[in-house]
């Protein structure tokens, strides 16, 4: 059995051993793409969970609905509201029902809705129509009467006819999508290897212009194209590839293996994440760093707790 004290001192040696890097491709509001190099498989497959399944947000928990005379029923118009995105930017100083110690703590914040179509036309009822019921932070839906102009996008949630009415009360709360769907930030959060890819110029060189050409169209995602001018296969763009092997086949069947070697980096990633627009993308990402360094902390503050002592 490995000690304690051993074991912590292989983990420290390994830590040290190299420090990981994160690198800003593109960063948008609601995207960003980024580059981790120097870890494993292990640390790039945390931090896309807990993007995933830890970032807290808050959404829509509980639908109060005192009248409904429209075509979509309680229920089904429940979910579509729970799965409004909600700026959350406050869900930081919230606290969840369970977490809630003294009646300073937000916990509930509340919207209404009281919409009636009295006209001839068909009404759009959307997240425009929801109305911050008390002073509450700064929680409203996504492209809620956009201040920034130009035209805002809110979110339908049902159209009405004459004399139909809704009524309701909305309570959301803060949350994770461990929980629900609902507290997901994200609508994308996805990582790949960083390929690899060498040509073999001398089996290529054995090929003609035509064979050359067929090869680069049996890659899908286009990674590769002949270059007219220097009769050459060039690399249009490695990330492109989506090791799936199609090209390594072709190879095969024309009677050419060898001619490219495409392997995965196993120690850089390239992220790719998309926020539902509750948080921005950078949020979403710092938080989740965060979230798993507080993890590494408590872990390591357990573990010397239970370390035997070195004599």
């Amino acid at each position: 059995m490995v000690s304690g004290s051993k074991w912590g001192a292989d983990l420290r040696r390994q830590s040290h051993a190299r420090s990981p890097e994160l690198k800003i491709r593109k960063l948008t509001k609601d995207y960003c793409e980024f580059v981790l190099s120097n870890t494993d498989v292990s640390v790039a497959n945390a931090i896309r969970r807990v993007m995933i399944a830890e970032v807290a947000t808050i959404a829509i928990d509980l639908v109060e609905i005192e009248n409904n005379t429209t075509v979509v029923n309680d229920e089904f118009l429940a979910h579509r509201l729970g799965l409004i995105p909600l700026v959350s930017d406050s869900a930081r100083i919230m606290k969840r029902p369970f977490e809630q110690t003294d009646d300073n703590d937000i916990v509930d914040i509340v919207f209404r809705l009281d919409v009636k179509c009295t006209g001839d036309q068909t009404m759009l009822i959307t997240t425009d129509d929801l109305v911050l019921d008390g002073m509450y932070p700064d929680v409203r839906p996504v492209n809620y009467r956009d201040p920034a102009g130009g035209e805002p996008k809110p979110i339908v949630l049902v159209k009405m006819r004459k004399n139909q009415e809704l009524k309701l009360r909305a309570i959301a709360r803060k949350g994770i999508g461990k929980d629900h769907a609902k507290w997901i930030p994200v609508a994308t959060a996805v990582f790949q290897y960083m390929p690899v890819i060498t040509i073999n110029e001398a089996l290529m060189d054995e090929m003609t212009d035509a064979q050359k050409t067929e090869w680069c169209l049996s890659d899908p995602s286009g990674t590769f194209k002949f270059n007219q001018l220097t009769r050459r296969v060039e690399i249009e763009d490695p990330e492109k590839y989506r090791f799936d092997g199609e090209c390594l086949l072709k190879a095969e069947e024309m009677g050419h293996p060898g001619i490219v070697d495409i392997v995965q980096k196993q120690d850089e990633f390239i992220f790719r994440v998309e926020s539902t627009g509750a948080l921005t993308a950078e949020v979403i990402v710092r938080y989740a760093i965060e979230i798993i360094i507080e993890k590494i902390n408590s872990l390591s503050a357990s573990v010397h707790e239970i370390q035997p002592q070195e004599e």
